[in-house]
């Protein structure tokens, strides 16, 4: 096999940007699916098609989730060592990059909820918000405080950012001992095999990170084994019992959120040996559509609440009309979250970079 050329600092990763792309499309499509009266009329027109988004479309969660770990893992140890001499620094700033866009999203939710209470009464618009609610989502802990959301999906940012501190510790604890990349890769190894062989089968554990950290760790491991033909010596080794253990996870109790988190990872594999992790697809849009996935994410759920609001309050009671505001709120969807990417997101994003250049370590919650 060719020498596989390794991604230099701020080089994009197309093959990436086309999960993000596509994975943040999905989750749109899912919640314009599963939320708000609109969609019950565009069920009469396909059934099958919005019963599918409703119920499995979310499963993108699950590449958002591996691709997370294979980035962190770039960023934090691309060599299975932590190059940070300050792991609280770096949750500090990963909580800044994170959190700040976030909670301006939150303000642009708190308020298309109240526009879209004044057009219509349905269970998807939350109650009016405490300042506990806003402070504990602020702090991403209303998942572990069992805290109501204030929108649909904020649940990952909270996860994201525990499980970013979990694989943070662990390459921490790594670091103090001989031979630390081979350590941090057991240690991550063992929460993986933990996580799918138990945390992932109990449902009260999905506010905690060893409950994601299946699908996660296996993106970190994953780059871990391919990122150099030096590592894929051994890593063929490590990805081949790592994909053993996973089946195994599956025959013992089959998750096809497991089964996609392992297709993913072997994509990944792939990619990153053949060389189009870097080079496929070249697209402009795809790219586009990863840089503002974040910003996606976050508003389409108020922004899409208030087209229902308004298509529920001032369109008529017709199953054209109202799969017509289905794309509408689509479209909308997009449009609010690239203004809000170039507006909010990237000026408050440049609070918490590095002053040296970093790794382009972009997940759906960090660029």
């Amino acid at each position: 096999m060719s020498t596989v050329k390794r991604p230099g600092a701020g080089e994009r990763l197309m093959f990436i940007d086309l999960l993000k792309a596509v994975g943040s499309q999905l989750i749109v499509l899912h919640h314009l699916a599963f939320y708000g009266p609109m969609s019950d009329w565009t069920h009469r027109l396909a059934p099958d098609l919005v019963t599918w988004f409703s119920q499995d479309a979310r499963m993108a969660v699950q590449v958002f989730l591996v691709v997370a770990g294979f980035l962190a893992a770039r960023s934090l140890a691309p060599d299975g060592v932590l190059r940070s001499a300050s792991p609280l620094g770096q949750v500090g700033q990963r909580y800044v990059r994170t959190a700040l866009p976030y909670i301006a999203s939150l303000l642009v939710a708190m308020l298309c909820t109240e526009l879209a209470r004044r057009w219509m009464a349905h269970d998807s618009i939350s109650a009016p918000p405490g300042l506990w609610q806003f402070i504990s989502h602020a702090l991403l802990l209303h998942t572990l405080l069992d805290v109501d959301s204030l929108s649909a999906g904020v649940w990952y940012v909270a996860i994201d950012f525990q499980l970013y501190v979990l694989l943070l510790g662990l390459l921490w604890l790594a670091r103090r001992q001989h031979a630390a990349g081979t350590w941090a890769q057991a240690l991550v190894v063992v929460v993986v095999a933990a996580s799918l062989l138990h945390f992932n089968r109990e449902s009260d554990w999905d506010s905690w990170a060893l409950y994601f950290f299946g699908a996660y760790g296996l993106g970190a491991l994953t780059w871990w084994a391919t990122h150099s033909d030096e590592a894929w010596r051994s890593g063929r080794w490590l990805l081949g019992a790592l994909a053993a253990m996973t089946l195994l996870a599956l025959a013992i109790d089959f998750r096809a959120r497991i089964a996609l988190a392992l297709a993913v990872s072997l994509a990944l594999a792939c990619s990153q040996r053949q060389g189009w992790l870097l080079t496929w697809p070249r697209s402009r849009a795809v790219a586009y559509l990863s840089r503002i996935s974040y910003a996606v994410f976050l508003l389409n759920f108020p922004i899409a609440l208030v087209v229902n609001a308004l298509f529920t309050r001032f369109g008529s009671a017709d199953a054209g009309v109202q799969t017509l505001g289905v794309l509408l709120a689509w479209l909308a969807c997009n449009v609010a979250g690239a203004l809000f990417h170039h507006a909010v997101e990237q000026p408050l994003g440049r609070i918490g970079r590095q002053r040296e250049p970093a790794l382009a370590g972009a997940t759906l919650t960090a660029r």
